[in-house]
């Protein structure tokens, strides 16, 4: 063949190749404009600044043809129908707590957290090489919902009282603002909890409407006020040792993405996890010194609170589980989970941060 002729039939094949392959590029990375609701207040800039983070990611990754507007709560539906509007595709995804939908179901806590259940980092470790997120994964489903993993506020503290709870008795009739399972559990001691979004504890605190409210910890407490209406600062939080955050995406919507925009939804939602976590460790002890230089008297719940409140919350597990295999069949994966990690958590994180603990005392 002539090299003219060559140079020419080669000419018509990469313009034939290149034309196939054009539209085939397009289609695996075809421009997306999705909304996020959250169920927090943009005032919250952690827990609300998580889906931010997520939303940037997603765009750099994607060249900004994956664009993830994201709307606080209220803007588009209250915080706490947040899943309600991924379930029927008002917004294709939302950030937020699942154990504010225990009203469903109570298997919906687990995605967040439960009295005396796991730490952050065994939260981590469970979703991720515990079978938590599949377990999840298929028990959201029947709400037409995908989750993936988007932050995490390590254990939080147990909220602010007008009171000081000296025995188990002062938790009876105790108009108490908590979230997810954990107020099921306080129940059976007297407790009256009350469910209430972030942005409208801070009134029901300063009416009297409720008597004592927790959300997070310092950094988040102290921009929301709570101080000023309420001064006992009660630790730990036990029905919070590791609480997480999701993405939930509707089921529908999460299955016409391209694969590879799956895996970008993933690898940024934990970069949305490392990031809540890593900036709420580096804004708690500032905040605490703050708020307790402000007037917070610091408490901790007494050794008779913890045991009864445990003792109540196995009683509520096991009424749950025998009424729930849903709940049962991911509560007795994350405790068979626990038990295995506090094995090594007694040997090597808790001896060391102990002894350390004690040695910033003597420095």
């Amino acid at each position: 063949m002539k090299r003219r002729e060559f140079l020419k039939g080669a000419g018509v094949g990469l313009a034939a190749t290149t034309a196939v392959a054009a539209p085939a590029i397009a289609q695996s990375a075809p421009e997306l404009k999705w909304r996020l609701t959250s169920s927090f207040p943009k005032s919250l800039d952690t827990i609300y600044g998580a889906a931010e983070v997520f939303s940037k990611a997603v765009a750099e990754a994607t060249d900004n043809k994956f664009q993830i507007q994201i709307f606080a709560a209220g803007e588009i539906v209250p915080g706490l129908q947040a899943a309600d509007a991924v379930t029927n595709g008002t917004v294709e995804m939302c950030h937020t707590a699942p154990y504010y939908y225990v009203g469903k179901d109570p298997t919906f806590a687990m995605g967040t957290a439960i009295p005396f259940g796991l730490n952050q980092r065994m939260m981590d470790a469970w979703m991720m090489f515990g079978d938590g997120l599949n377990l999840l994964n298929a028990f959201y489903k029947k709400y037409n919902i995908h989750a993936e993993i988007a932050g995490n506020t390590g254990a939080q503290m147990g909220g602010w009282f007008r009171k000081e709870i000296n025995s188990v008795d002062d938790l009876k009739g105790l108009k108490f603002r908590i979230g997810g399972f954990a107020g099921r559990v306080l129940q059976k001691l007297g407790v009256v909890p009350q469910q209430l979004a972030g942005g409208d504890i801070y009134p029901a605190l300063e009416k009297g409407t409720i008597d004592a409210a927790e959300w997070v910890g310092p950094y988040d407490d102290e921009k929301l006020g709570f101080q000023k209406v309420a001064k006992y600062y009660y630790y730990p939080g036990f029905w919070e040792g590791g609480p997480m955050l999701m993405n939930f995406v509707n089921i529908a919507k999460w299955n016409e993405l391209p694969k590879a925009y799956q895996s970008i939804i993933g690898s940024a939602s934990h970069v949305a996890n490392t990031w809540m976590m890593a900036k709420y460790d580096a804004g708690n002890p500032a905040a605490l010194k703050r708020l307790v230089a402000g007037g917070a008297q610091l408490r901790p719940f007494n050794q008779q609170v913890l045991e009864a409140c445990f003792k109540a919350a196995n009683e509520v597990y096991a009424e749950t589980s025998a009424a729930n295999a849903d709940f049962k069949k991911v509560f007795d994966s994350l405790t068979a989970f626990r038990g295995e990690q506090y094995l090594w958590w007694q040997v090597a994180e808790y001896t060391f941060d102990t002894f350390m603990i004690r040695a910033r005392a003597r420095t």
